[in-house]
């Protein structure tokens, strides 16, 4: 008899641990990038592989506490997206869910033990905690534990796509294209497992957590216009009233260089940060008109699929992706020769976050990242540029713009941000331009290049009606509060 199809191709598995013993406990999918139930590879293979077994399955998600420096804007976002997820699992595929609190390297091993299970999955990250973690465990857990990681972020697997460090978007182009017949595939359909889960799960007290979390990293607020969950990306991605390809799809070539034309983007990076939305069905969806929009569609797939995997990439090969000493050497020369160069200004981290420059365009950028939660695209470019030009040396810019970035973007803490910084700063996967004071032959953006591109007047004072609108919301949730204690 010929053995069972597996549900998920091969390249998209590594096994991190081969267990010492065959698969006779329940399979636990340790939920972390990948916070969805559909077009989940990795949750496809754990029941795939529960149901081979005859055996249940359980998600375990493990909360750090301010991960990355996360406030209440990212993880406010990701918990509510957690409470749908946790809902619509109990009423589709009746799989218990598990929340821990603390350290993953503990929670994890502990919990598997705890229930006797014989296989871990988990998602891929090429961040280097993650990673670390992920070692920790395989430590850790019993012989008998197999640990398999599935990359359900990237349409090819980051490790299918090179085998190494790629130079720019130019050298993994063809090699990501070349595979995507064979991955950019209809993700198969999940249905409940076979074997139902048998011992208790302690429920959840979702809005004392939320509230928690929140009330912690107060200092950085939730976002209103942002809203969490698998069905609100799908809303974003394709709904009927103002989906990306359904309605705004056709300005997307001409338009989403212009930080004046913010709907022109796709809007997808909150969801495709948390995993609250498949690469691989965006890309599925968006090929699907392509016919109609040839341009826009080429245009968009290269920023979801080249461009992403290019980031993971990086920080997959390059344990460094967030320090000088990771950028490339003539890069690292070029900077350290200019670091001591004269700066018409030095401003501290204190000056930046607070948007005091002497710059109106930079201001106005810095305060839409604070205050909306996401800065248009080619303004981080202008953003971050600045911050080499007015910091100590290269060193304090890269370490001041990823703090920035991290801190206060909805999509912070992410492998297309720290290459974002990098690019910026130090020239990744870009070329040497021609040598000036500060930048060396790092690539150089001024007020002048952004005045001839679009409207900048008219950005500094969309900005200002955005920042007005957003101090006046939180007056008012500020006056509510006060009102409602007052009457209890």
């Amino acid at each position: 008899m010929a053995s069972p199809i597996p549900a998920v191709q091969s390249g998209r598995i590594r096994v991190l641990k081969q267990g010492s013993g065959p698969l006779v406990g329940p399979v636990v999918y340790w939920m972390f990038r990948d916070q969805r139930i559909r077009d989940n590879w990795a949750l496809i293979h754990a029941v795939d592989e529960a149901n081979k077994a005859n055996v249940p399955v359980a998600i375990a998600f493990n909360l750090f506490d301010q991960f990355l420096g996360a406030k209440a804007r990212q993880l406010g976002f990701m918990l509510r997206g957690l409470q749908k997820l946790h809902r619509n699992l109990e009423n589709t595929l009746q799989i218990p869910f598990f929340l821990f609190q603390g350290e993953a390297v503990d929670t994890i091993p502990n919990f598997l033990k705890e229930c006797g299970a014989s296989l871990l999955v988990t998602d891929f990250s090429p961040l280097r905690d993650v990673r670390s973690w992920k070692e920790k465990i395989c430590e850790r857990v019993s012989e008998s534990v197999t640990i398999h990681e599935v990359d359900a972020h990237n349409v090819v697997p980051v490790w299918v796509a090179s085998n190494k460090l790629e130079y720019s978007a130019k050298t993994i182009r063809g090699k990501i294209n070349k595979l995507l017949p064979e991955y950019l595939i209809e993700l198969p359909a999940i249905g409940p497992p076979k074997i139902k889960w048998s011992s208790p799960n302690p429920p959840i007290d979702w809005p004392k957590l939320i509230a928690d979390v929140v009330r912690k990293g107060a200092e950085v607020p939730e976002l209103e216009w942002c809203e969490p969950g698998e069905d609100a990306a799908l809303e974003v991605l394709m709904g009927s009233k103002n989906g990306f390809l359904t309605a705004r799809l056709k300005n997307y070539s001409t338009e989403r260089n212009n930080p004046l034309k913010p709907q022109a983007l796709s809007g997808l990076s909150p969801y495709l940060h948390f995993g609250q939305i498949s690469a691989q069905r965006c890309a599925l969806e968006a090929s699907k008109v392509r016919k109609l929009y040839t341009q826009e569609v080429d245009a968009f797939l290269e920023e979801l699929i080249v461009r992403r995997e290019l980031a993971d990439n990086f920080c997959y090969y390059q344990p460094r992706y967030d320090s000088l000493l990771g950028a490339w050497e003539w890069a690292r020369k070029t900077l350290m020769e200019h670091a001591s160069d004269k700066r018409e200004h030095i401003y501290t981290r204190e000056q930046l976050e607070e948007a005091q420059t002497a710059d109106p365009l930079w201001n106005a950028s810095q305060l839409e990242m604070v205050h909306y939660g996401k800065m248009h695209g080619f303004m981080r470019m202008y953003w971050a540029k600045k911050i080499l030009e007015w910091t100590s040396g290269p060193e304090e810019a890269l370490a001041i713009t990823i703090y920035l970035n991290d801190k206060y973007h909805i999509d912070g803490r992410d492998p297309s941000g720290y290459v974002g910084c990098m690019w910026s700063i130090c020239g990744l996967h870009d070329q040497g331009w021609r040598e000036r004071p500060v930048f060396g032959k790092i690539r150089y953006m001024n007020y002048a290049g952004c005045k001839r591109k679009f409207n900048v007047d008219g950005y500094i004072s969309y900005v200002k009606r955005l920042v007005g609108e957003s101090k006046k919301r939180k007056a008012e949730v500020f006056f509510d509060k006060k009102a409602k204690e007052l009457r209890s």
